[in-house]
């Protein structure tokens, strides 16, 4: 404590100056800065989130993602071009082959399947490969290009016979080969209206989304 600070006096006051004796409070220069930057920091923080805000109603200054801008889309297939419709059962020409040990069968099974509208071909008892080998209803074989063409419209005469293609197969003609679970083709109706939902699959549009 100096001389000439009166008793009492101490603590947070002093004395300055030259010629008068004045006590006041140490500045608190430290505490003004810190003030100081803070209020900068919040003006900044402010700032920046208005900015934010703006960005987000005016869509960052891009017209297209704006509220209530339209945005182009280009159009992509979802999926495959539509297939060709099915074949009219005129033009596929089917054989019909027995291969159980009841006789009879093909011709019945062949001219059931002339009064649906398919051409005949040859009629006769199965080759020895499927001869008194076939356990099911049925099988269809064809060229493999008859696999989505001529093949499903002989399909729906008798669904649950089973469907093959042989690629080294020459010509278009099918053959259908009776089984030994085989009753009848299925009734004509019914075949009918496999062959309508067969031709409107073919003829829905691709579906599309969209790119953007």
């Amino acid at each position: 404590m100096s001389m000439l600070t009166p008793p009492g006096m101490g603590g947070p006051y002093r004395i300055t100056g030259d010629k008068y004796p004045r006590m006041r409070p140490p500045r608190r220069r430290g505490r003004l800065a810190l003030l100081v930057t803070a209020c900068a920091v919040a003006l900044g923080l402010l700032g920046w989130g208005t900015m934010q805000l703006i960005d987000v109603f005016t869509g960052g200054g891009n017209p297209a993602s704006a509220a209530g801008a339209k945005t182009t889309c280009s159009p992509r297939a979802s999926s495959p071009p539509r297939a060709a419709a099915p074949p009219e059962p005129g033009r596929i020409t089917v054989n019909v082959l027995n291969a159980t040990t009841r006789g009879g069968l093909a011709k019945k099974t062949a001219d059931e399947l002339k009064k649906r509208g398919f051409r005949i071909g040859e009629v006769g008892n199965a080759p020895q490969e499927y001869d008194k080998k076939v356990k099911g209803a049925g099988v269809l074989l064809g060229p493999a290009s008859s696999l989505e063409t001529s093949l499903p419209v002989l399909a729906a005469q008798l669904p649950a016979a089973e469907r093959r293609t042989d690629a080294g197969r020459g010509g278009a003609a099918l053959d259908l080969i009776i089984g030994d679970a085989f009753e009848r083709l299925t009734p004509e109706a019914d075949a009918d209206r496999a062959l309508a939902a067969l031709a409107r699959a073919r003829q829905e549009p691709a579906k599309e989304e969209r790119d953007c």
